[in-house]
């Protein structure tokens, strides 16, 4: 996401990120209002209002029309729409952890579970989460491609825990590694 609209993405969240404004989002989607209607209506003195819509004009959500003496506000739904076509997108979206380490957690994990000078697991965690990531890990032991009868996988496996039956499973659990005939091989 480019950083102007990271901006307004953010802008948008605090603007809205406050019960009164929304509220005024809410009432000036069905009819339009003046400050002194508004007010009213939420029970706020109307510099309070003024304030408000102040920071949603900014984001151009709201659009004013003067009738008289008044001036009068309504939801600008296209501007609504507008930002939501741009922004609020799936791939818009995710684009946000760019520069988010993604594999942090994954590698934090790995470190504490598994000896450094050894490389042998520490213990099977018992958080299916974390016991996910050393699977991936153990997975990688293996090349793609090869067969592995399941003397092998127990030899591979047992440099790293001596519990190799349940990695063996685990591995297959979670569709890792498939099994048939007691042969074995890595499925990504």
């Amino acid at each position: 996401m480019q950083p102007e609209q990271f901006n307004i993405l953010l802008r948008f969240f605090k603007a809205l990120a406050d019960d009164s404004r929304l509220k005024i989002v809410g009432i000036l989607a069905n009819q339009e209002c003046s400050v002194e209607e508004l007010a009213v209506l939420l029970q706020l003195k109307e510099p309070t209002v003024s304030h408000h819509l102040a920071k949603l004009k900014e984001l151009n959500l709201v659009t004013m029309r003067p009738e008289g003496n008044s001036r009068l506000y309504q939801l600008d739904s296209e501007a609504l729409q507008s930002i939501s076509k741009e922004i609020f997108t799936p791939e818009k979206i995710a684009s946000l952890i760019e520069d988010v380490d993604t594999e942090a957690w994954e590698s934090k994990v790995l470190k504490n579970y598994i000896e450094d000078d050894t490389q042998r697991l520490k213990e099977i965690p018992a958080s299916r989460k974390k016991r996910l990531v050393i699977l991936k890990w153990l997975a990688n032991q293996f090349e793609v491609g090869i067969n592995y009868p399941e003397r092998l996988v127990n030899d591979i496996l047992k440099r790293y825990h001596p519990d190799c039956a349940t990695l063996r499973r685990e591995l297959i659990g979670y569709q890792l590694m498939q099994r048939e005939n007691g042969v074995y091989w890595r499925t990504t």
